[in-house]
């Protein structure tokens, strides 16, 4: 059994602190206590149900369900991914830019389950959409970039540098081979549609946001 876990890019530096995606993991965090303190009832109040949306209820769980968790597991991946690849894009973005181009491609990833399942009564959570999108972004924005990564396989366990496009076009494959999971497991899943819409998103809207003045600042390596 083996996994492979991005930990930082190795080919860059964000020239900026990335103060959003720090802000981001930390509202994540705060959130997750607050489930864990106040229990399943909070996660359900909060969490996308599709067929909730589909007869307009509830819209605003879309927003909220996206900083939702639902386990120790599901917060502590997310979040890892969300460091690996998010200060790199809000470099290239600017933070405002950023933070608009995040929670879209949160919106986007959660409407794409919503549609794949409108009839779905099983609750939609986490933050793995809008990290998709960043992923999609990555991908077309540094694709010759080398992530150093946690590679893990049985006891072995190295750090190693991986191509960054290598990476995630595997876990997009990867995501596009499952994407019948939920759909036929209707007490619940990955989200895989989710995952998709997300990337998709990502991907294709990754140069609208960007800043062309921080994308030509001296010394920028692409």
């Amino acid at each position: 059994m083996g996994t492979v876990v991005p930990l930082s890019d190795a080919s860059r530096r964000p020239r900026h602190f990335p103060a959003i995606t720090v802000l981001i993991i930390i509202i994540n965090v705060v959130v997750f206590l607050a489930e864990w303190m106040r229990g399943e009832a909070f996660v359900l109040k909060w969490s996308v149900v599709p067929a909730d949306i589909v007869a307009g209820h509830h819209w605003l769980t879309i927003l909220t369900a996206m900083f939702l968790h639902g386990s120790w597991s599901h917060i502590l991946g997310n979040m890892v991914f969300l460091w690996a690849f998010g200060p790199q894009i809000e470099d290239a973005m600017n933070p405002l830019r950023f933070s608009a181009f995040y929670l879209a491609g949160g919106l986007v990833a959660l409407l794409a389950q919503v549609l794949a399942s409108p009839g779905s009564t099983v609750p939609n959570l986490g933050a793995s959409g809008a990290i998709a999108a960043v992923m999609g972004a990555f991908l077309v924005t540094y694709p010759r970039d080398r992530m150093r990564s946690l590679l893990v396989i049985f006891i072995f366990v190295r750090v190693t540098l991986i191509p960054a496009a290598l990476l995630i076009v595997v876990w997009f494959l990867l995501q596009l081979l499952n994407a019948g999971a939920v759909a036929n497991v209707k007490t619940g899943g990955v989200a895989y549609l989710a995952h998709i819409g997300g990337f998709i998103f990502g991907a294709v809207t990754a140069k609208l946001f960007e800043d062309p003045r921080r994308i030509d600042e001296p010394g920028w390596s692409g």
